[in-house]
């Protein structure tokens, strides 16, 4: 069956950098949209980024984009997100998501296409 397991988050300074892993089983990798979202205590859950199929298409938010880099292994079968720069505002619970190419069509950044999900992984930027 169909598995992510996030890792990799902690505590850091503002304008420091993390990188998360995502490790993903139970599917092809290259069939798949594999996306980070986040969600912040009280807010809604947020689209980060997303990398798609054999080619690793990416996509990014807006206010990621240039700090956060999203990437693949695929003989590893690991999804990354290098995040760069890290502000307050990025804090919060970080989550790997994926769901068919063929069935992620309303938007690579929009929770609700996604059927399978990790149990995420906590990012705290404090001073």
């Amino acid at each position: 069956q169909v598995q992510l397991v996030e890792s990799g988050g902690g505590l850091v300074q503002p304008g420091g950098s993390l990188r998360l892993s995502c490790a993903a089983s139970g599917f092809r990798m290259n069939s798949y949209a594999i996306a980070w979202f986040r969600q912040a205590p009280g807010q809604e859950r947020e689209g980060v980024s997303c990398i798609t199929g054999r080619a690793g298409s990416t996509y990014y938010e807006d206010s990621v984009r240039g700090r956060f880099t999203i990437s693949k292994d695929n003989g590893q079968n690991i999804v990354y997100l290098q995040m760069n720069s890290l502000r307050p505002e990025d804090a919060g619970v970080y989550y790997c998501a994926c769901g068919p190419l063929e069935t992620v069509v309303g938007g690579y950044l929009n929770p609700h296409e996604y059927p399978y999900w990790g149990q995420g992984t906590q990012v705290t930027v404090s001073s």
